[in-house]
């Protein structure tokens, strides 16, 4: 049975595996901070930053597709755009709150490029959870 329809899109695990996509992505980078790898100074902190995005995207993803169990691709696809909404939102707040303009540190292809590798890890990673909980829990290596 073929599951990528609208209809079977949960927002309630799209919004839990994007909470869970920050919350692992903010662990790794907290921690590659700790280690000095992710400064604002240090050579290849761009790289360590978007592995970190990637692998807590994978992570939601992953809950997100175990979880729900139908349509893994629209689902890791809207964990992925969650982030421009939710981009939008805090920018559009911090300008009518506090007065400040949004930042500005990322150009248009790093801010493109981020949100792919987004998608991307999302996707795969609610495939897997798909995945995984479609065969009862075992995993095929």
């Amino acid at each position: 049975m073929h599951t990528e329809h609208l209809q079977n899109v949960r927002v309630r695990w799209v919004l839990v595996g994007w909470l869970i996509a920050v919350a692992v992505a903010s662990l790794l980078a907290l921690a590659l901070a700790s280690f000095g790898l992710l400064t604002a100074t240090a050579e290849g902190g761009t790289a360590w930053a978007t592995l970190a995005v990637v692998i807590g995207f994978l992570a939601g993803g992953l809950f997100t597709g175990v979880r729900a169990a139908e349509a893994p691709i629209l689902h890791g696809v809207a964990i992925g755009l969650f982030s421009i909404l939710a981009a939008f939102v805090l920018n559009l707040l911090a300008l009518l709150l506090f007065e400040s303009p949004p930042y500005a540190t990322l150009s248009v292809t790093a801010g493109l490029t981020l949100i792919f590798a987004q998608v991307v890890a999302a996707v795969l990673g609610a495939w897997s959870g798909y995945t995984y909980a479609r065969r009862g829990g075992e995993l095929e290596v």
